[in-house]
């Protein structure tokens, strides 16, 4: 059972899909707990949630907002997360410290598939969640609909805990299913208590019985009951409820609208007599209680004049400002309310705060004073878009490169590469908002300005016969001259086997001290071949040459093998190779056939397609897609599903590739090396 003592905060998270009014259901329960006296608007950019520039410049969540208040007697915390895909990151690790996840769902039948990538989430980790079905005033779908929409994309069941009260078109309060009493709305005030309707007194009774018929499927004593039709008593229907939810069994659905405070004291009481607390949390985690303090690190970020600072949820025991924990002393500790930072001596069990200056910390760490404990945390997001920056100032590229090493400290879903074939910094993400917003952040917190391009294709080059060639280097120069003469033979090696050196000298005509010095010279012009890339799945065979035994050097033979290369090469029939992904792409089954064009589209090879495993009207679809055709796919796939399509790629072959697009790559090549 939840913990109603009220002497250990309790933390409740905030998930859902772009619009669908989480930040208004943010700063709702943040004005019923006392910690708001008006709400704010997310229009005039006045909300505690959405507090960061680029969050009110879109007027949409980029980053998770803490908000503490008091709800009858018992302190709770609320984290907003970000509704974006490209966010999830912020989303996820969150929801790790949550005792109870809101899972804010829009009332359309056709948006219910936007919840599913956070419900798959949240059953992945058993999580306990609820879902509020938001903006239920606008709702022109009947509630059981959308139930069965929700059932569609939960693992779990879902138990309808309220009916709407309809007058008209408009929604005007709700039944209770458990009390069986019926509230009216009135718009920023609890709902007023009043008789049930005639009008819904059948569907009332209706949906009641199909609520106690799922909570049965887990309580024998409550299923012979509705079997001998006996009304179950209220409290072991309250009880059962509390059990299957803390389990993450079933997901009751209770609905609202979070602009006009409606359901919003349901909401409230749901969670304080029903979700579990931070004891039982813990112990969910595998966290077992001990003497000494235990913490997570849920979120890195880097405030101006504050340095950095690790967000935790502490699990056990008490931390004192100046703690050792892991090896690194906790020099400060607030507690964060949106933008707001209030210093504080300690945090206890339960607690939600800041840790400043841990430098060696980093998101997913569990903390202790011994520094030993360890906890499965999730694997970070894997990036799907990237972009090819560089520095408006030359000067900045020291600066830049420490800004974006915090930035991805912050967000372990960003990630940031340096090409050394193709002489580029390259930022990779969720998406191009995701970038946009890292972009953004160079900008207004560390004052570096970027520009940013598509990142360029590692293509290679190979060749596809083989050619002998004899190359001479000799100069006198006065003194000693330079004295270098091989024969070599090159050869086309199987794809993917690299490059490969055979010394076949016999008699010493290329003494073995001058061998090295040809392999680097043929190394060293294979770094860029006739046709401008890189040389691969090559061999090369020295198999005669001559030397001087004044004139000779390494750096002789060395430039003797190069031009080798340099003349025998062309003669091999280069061709270009292309790097080609393996991508698996996951949608709902309603999109299988669009994306099937998509691929085909960008020069794809479709391997197979078929159901997802255990997610439900969903496919996955395994393809072969040429790099150059990924760059701008996630936003395709996201176009063509409601968001919510993904995929994961890595790369798996080069292939040739000819004709108009080769010669254009080419082209492109040679253009940017002659400048």
């Amino acid at each position: 059972m939840a913990d109603k003592s009220g002497d250990t905060p309790r933390c409740a998270v905030l998930v859902g899909p772009y619009l669908s009014g989480k930040t208004s259901l943010f700063e709702a329960l943040l004005l019923a707990t006392g910690a708001l006296h008006k709400k704010g608007s997310v229009r005039d950019g006045t909300t505690v949630g959405d507090n960061a520039e680029e969050s009110r410049k879109r007027q949409a969540s980029t980053e998770l907002t803490l908000g503490r208040g008091r709800y009858l007697d018992e302190d709770w915390i609320f984290i907003d997360t970000p509704g974006g895909l490209d966010f999830n990151q912020d989303m996820r690790n969150a929801c790790m410290v949550a005792d109870i996840v809101i899972v804010v769902a829009d009332p359309e039948i056709g948006k219910a598939a936007a919840l599913t990538p956070y419900l798959k989430f949240l059953d992945a980790h058993d999580i306990p969640h609820v879902i509020f079905v938001n903006k239920i005033e606008d709702s022109n779908d009947r509630m059981r609909d959308i139930v069965h929409a929700l059932q569609d994309v939960s693992d779990r069941p879902v138990a309808l805990r309220q009916v709407p009260i309809r007058e008209g078109d408009a929604v005007t309060g709700y039944v209770d299913l458990v009390s069986e009493r019926a509230y009216q709305y009135q718009n920023g005030k609890p709902s007023k208590l009043v008789q049930i309707p005639d009008a819904v007194a059948d569907r009332e009774r209706e949906a009641r019985n199909e609520m106690l018929e799922t909570l049965s499927d887990f309580d024998d004593a409550l299923l012979e009951q509705l079997l001998e039709d006996v009304e179950p008593a209220a409290p072991d229907v309250y009880g059962q409820l509390t059990e299957t939810l803390q389990g993450d069994l079933v997901v009751p659905v209770l609905l609202g609208g979070a602009e006009k405070d409606h359901g919003i004291q349901r909401l409230l009481k749901t969670l304080r007599h029903e979700a579990p607390g931070v004891a039982a949390t813990a112990d969910r985690l595998g966290i077992s209680p001990v003497d000494n303090a235990v913490c997570q690190v849920f979120k890195t970020v880097h405030a101006a004049h504050m340095g950095k600072l690790s967000y935790v949820r502490v699990w056990h025991g008490t931390v004192k400002d100046g703690e050792e924990l892991n090896g690194q002393r906790v020099s400060g500790i607030n507690r964060v309310t949106g933008a707001r930072m209030d210093k504080c001596g300690s945090a206890s069990e339960g607690d939600v705060v800041s840790f400043g200056r841990m430098d060696e910390i980093k998101t997913g760490d569990l903390l202790t004073p011994g520094g030993s404990a360890v906890l499965d945390w999730p694997e970070p997001l894997q990036p799907v878009y990237g972009l090819a920056i560089t520095p408006a100032n030359r000067g900045d590229e020291v600066k830049l490169s420490g800004a974006l090493t915090k930035l991805a400290e912050e967000d372990p879903s960003f990630r940031v590469e340096h090409n050394a074939d193709l002489g580029e910094l390259v930022i990779r993400g969720q998406g191009d908002t995701h970038l946009r917003v890292m972009i953004e952040r160079l900008e207004s917190r560390f004052k570096l300005q970027v520009e940013a391009r598509e990142p360029g294709v590692p293509y290679k080059e190979s060749i596809r016969k083989s050619a002998e060639q004899h190359a001479r280097h000799k100069k006198q120069t006065g003194g000693h001259g330079q004295f270098g003469d091989v024969k070599i033979k090159i050869a086309p090696l199987g794809r993917g086997e690299g490059f490969a050196f055979k010394n076949s000298i016999v008699g010493g005509s290329v003494p073995k001290q001058y061998i090295p010095a040809v392999e680097e010279g043929v190394k060293d012009f294979m770094r860029r071949g006739p046709l401008g890339f890189e040389v691969v799945d090559v061999a090369v065979e020295l198999y005669d040459g001559s030397a001087h035994a004044v004139d000779s050097s390494d750096m002789a033979f060395k430039t003797a093998a190069r031009m080798a290369m340099n003349e025998g090469l062309p003669k091999c029939k280069p061709v270009l190779l292309e790097p080609i992904q393996k991508v698996v792409i996951s949608v709902p089954n309603d999109a299988t056939a669009r994306v099937q064009r998509i691929i085909t589209g960008r020069r794809g090879q479709i391997l197979g397609f078929q159901a997802k495993e255990d997610w439900n009207g969903w496919d996955e679809i395994a393809a072969y897609l040429p790099e150059s055709e990924t760059r701008d796919l996630i936003i395709e796939i996201r176009s063509h599903t409601g968001g919510i399509g993904f995929y994961d790629g890595a790369f798996d072959h080069l292939a040739e590739l000819t004709g108009r697009i080769a010669d254009q790559v080419v082209e492109g090549r040679t253009a940017v090396a002659t400048g």
